[in-house]
């Protein structure tokens, strides 16, 4: 009898919320989006920037990448609906955005814009981007 009566507390606990709520505060730790911006023209610098930025994460961070804790996102400006990516993050070419989005909204982000003085030196390059998004990840916890 005091099992049926445990196990309907748990259940009602469950059904109320209250034990779930406990869990929500430890999971809603956040996230990092990592854009690309370029617009419909690209050269070859261009293409360059993108595919060491790809570099840097899918090397570095295949865990936060898998778990959902990182997310990388090519995205052409110029394509109808993203227009608004250029005033949200004061773009006036191609960029790299670190964006930290806690509870579904964004809680600050920065533009990594040393990528156009680095892309000559790749292992440079790619450190940038290693650190600017580990400094991000830390965040999320």
């Amino acid at each position: 009898m005091k099992k049926i009566l445990l196990i309907l507390l748990v259940v009602m606990l469950f059904n109320s919320g209250i034990v779930s709520s406990f869990g929500a505060e430890k999971a809603s730790s956040g996230k990092v989006m990592v854009y690309y911006f370029h617009g419909s023209f690209r050269c070859p610098t261009c293409h360059k920037l993108e595919q060491y930025s790809k570099e840097a994460i899918e090397t570095n961070f295949k865990d936060a990448l898998a778990s959902g804790k990182l997310e990388f996102k090519v995205i052409n400006v110029e394509d109808k609906g993203n227009e608004h990516f250029n005033k949200d993050y004061q773009l006036y070419t191609k960029s790299l955005i670190l964006s930290l989005v806690k509870d579904g909204k964004e809680t600050k982000w920065v533009n990594l814009d040393k990528i156009w003085e680095y892309v000559g030196t790749e292992e440079i390059f790619i450190d940038y981007v290693k650190s600017g998004i580990a400094d991000f990840l830390k965040e999320t916890k």
